[in-house]
């Protein structure tokens, strides 16, 4: 008889800790969704107004911040908030390499609409419509 209520003792408390992790669980898919959908930073308050009364929030983003270490994107304190960010060692992926566009000369704005409108045609031909000799940069271009 002593048996079975240590047993029945260790069967709620572990029931009772299953549904602790559930709902700890449930509380960290709502925060990683509100962080992941947050155009800012989110404080630990904001968070706190957004999931459920009970949920601990320190906890929730220790956990977040463990779980994503490592990863593409790594949960970091940002401007007195938390945010996802790409992982500092990846930021060297999302650099954009712009080119600017130069403008083209007139010669090469001339050039471009005899070609346009006379195709095929030959420098000799481009020079006799345009009445000057064409510089080797103007056709480059």
């Amino acid at each position: 008889m002593n048996a079975d209520r240590r047993f029945a003792a260790i069967s709620d408390r572990l029931s009772s800790e299953i549904a602790v992790a559930r709902l700890h669980a449930e509380h960290l898919r709502m925060a990683e969704a509100l962080l992941f959908a947050s155009a800012d930073p989110l404080t630990a308050a904001e968070l706190a107004e957004k999931l459920p009364a009970g949920a601990r929030i320190e906890r929730l983003l220790e956990d977040l911040a463990a779980y994503y270490s490592g990863r593409g994107v790594v949960l970091l304190k940002v401007a007195g908030g938390y945010a996802f960010r790409t992982a500092p060692d990846l930021s060297h992926l999302m650099a954009k390499d712009v080119v600017e566009p130069r403008k083209l000369s007139r010669a090469a704005l001339e050039t471009l609409a005899i070609v346009a409108y006379h195709q095929p045609v030959t420098r000799a031909e481009i020079e006799e419509i345009r009445g000057v000799s064409v510089s080797r940069g103007t056709i480059d271009q």
